[in-house]
């Protein structure tokens, strides 16, 4: 019996640390296993006791990459408890910074963490030795994203300006709209992004995906609506809790989601376009029928393509809230009470859901937190399982690098996940 170990004892390119473990026996993979070792950080826990309106503060301090999100999630789950009502122009402000989150953090992630498996260099540094142009333009597409960030919730990593029932400072009309030229410029390089991904080789792979997303009735969904998915569910975010569980696998810090029962599902980019093509705007349609990426999506590869066209989606919308920005008036201020409630939102990796329960004070008793690469565990595991066993006559080498590159799909942050890639794998 031969046995072959393939090992990496760091995966660049994502927000966090793991490994994985493939075994395969007769050319099939026998067991899959996704460690992730970075050690639980505990949010869940020390946000107990706390007064819910220092919550959104702590929670954004999840995620250097995508706050915005964990903070507007927690904030609606906590103005549900306390019945506070949102402004139409509070709602309006807070897509457009979400939006700003969702453009930083997919050129992050096209152009510096994945494009380079695509062009053959190892991190962006070498990457814009080759294709300096394609850095530049990453840099300053990203660079848009954090300056929507700075200028409503006061700084681009980490925002303090977001509160309960609103925000701590609403930003001057003509701050806002200083930021249209840029946007503009940013829409057309993400149509560019579009084009250039699109001719990128991406490998022949195909997996049949339950998919599960946010879908608003009007618009491409960020901040509302209800969960959705490919098998016919349509839930409203009060029955997540009913349809999706957590578990523990002993060789993981982070826990697992799957769909009751026992069912892997598939969140982000791919998820939201499968669920909703039809709610994106003119633009970002067109740029997907150019690309020729159509639905269903079930090509994981694929996902640097879907990305940005979500990239071209989230530009033309801030363009567009931009203009139509008002100043909204003082926050709500919601009075303390007892109650439990939950909230999802679509972060740039997927759906993150937040439920809390507070007491008659306002003090938080409980919490719970599911990012989206905690729900898409399961799916990593099935989808490096099944590529493994597809290419199992690739070199350790070859081998290695496809499976960072197919973990890399997913953009996973496996700090938001513990409450990749260190790959072995037996050859029997």
């Amino acid at each position: 019996m031969k046995t072959r170990v393939i090992t990496v004892n760091a995966l660049a390119r994502i927000e966090g640390e793991a490994g994985l473990r493939v075994r395969l026996r007769e050319g099939r993979a026998a067991a899959v296993e996704l460690q992730v070792f970075e050690p639980p950080r505990f949010f869940e826990a020390f946000l107990r006791g706390r007064r819910f309106d220092e919550v959104p503060d702590i929670v954004a301090r999840i995620c250097g990459i995508c706050p915005v999100a964990h903070q507007l999630t927690a904030i609606a789950a906590l103005e549900a408890i306390g019945n506070v009502p949102v402004d139409p122009r509070v709602a309006a402000l807070r897509r457009l910074i979400y939006l700003g989150e969702w453009i930083e953090s997919h050129a992050l992630h096209v152009y510096l963490l994945h494009a380079p498996d695509f062009l053959g260099a190892q991190s962006a540094l070498e990457l814009a030795s080759s294709h300096r142009e394609v850095v530049e333009r990453a840099l300053r597409l990203k660079r848009v994203g954090n300056e929507i960030m700075t200028t409503i919730g006061g700084r681009e990593i980490h925002p303090v300006n977001l509160r309960v029932g609103g925000f701590y400072r609403a930003p001057d009309r003509s701050a806002v709209q200083a930021l249209g030229d840029d946007l503009k410029w940013a829409r057309d390089a993400a149509v560019e992004t579009a084009e250039f991904v699109s001719h990128l080789e991406t490998p022949s792979f195909t997996q049949d995906y339950e998919c599960v997303s946010l879908a608003e009735p009007d618009r491409y969904p960020l901040v509302d609506g209800r969960i959705h998915t490919t098998s016919g569910l349509d839930l409203a975010v009060s029955e997540y809790e009913e349809h999706f569980e957590e578990e523990h696998a002993s060789y993981s810090n982070a826990l697992r989601s799957t769909l009751k029962p026992e069912r892997p599902y598939l969140v982000g980019p791919i998820a939201r376009f499968n669920l909703n093509v039809d709610r994106l705007w003119p633009l970002a349609k067109a740029a997907a029928t150019s690309a020729r990426v159509t639905v269903p999506v079930q090509n994981p590869f694929l996902s640097i393509v879907v990305r940005a066209i979500e990239l071209i989606q989230a530009c033309d919308e801030a363009i567009a809230l931009v203009a139509a920005y008002e100043p909204p008036a003082a926050a709500a201020e919601m009075t303390p009470r007892a109650g439990r409630s939950g909230a999802c939102s679509e972060a740039p990796r997927g759906l993150l859901y937040h439920r809390y329960t507070l007491d008659g004070r306002g003090l938080v008793l409980d919490a719970r937190i599911v990012p989206p690469t905690a729900q898409n565990q399961r799916m990593m595991e099935r989808d490096l399982g099944a590529f493994v066993a597809a290419n199992a006559d690739l070199s350790d080498a070859d081998l290695t690098w496809r499976c960072e590159q197919a973990i890399r799909n997913y953009d996973p942050c496996i700090s938001c996940a513990t409450h990749f890639l260190r790959l072995h794998v037996d050859r029997c």
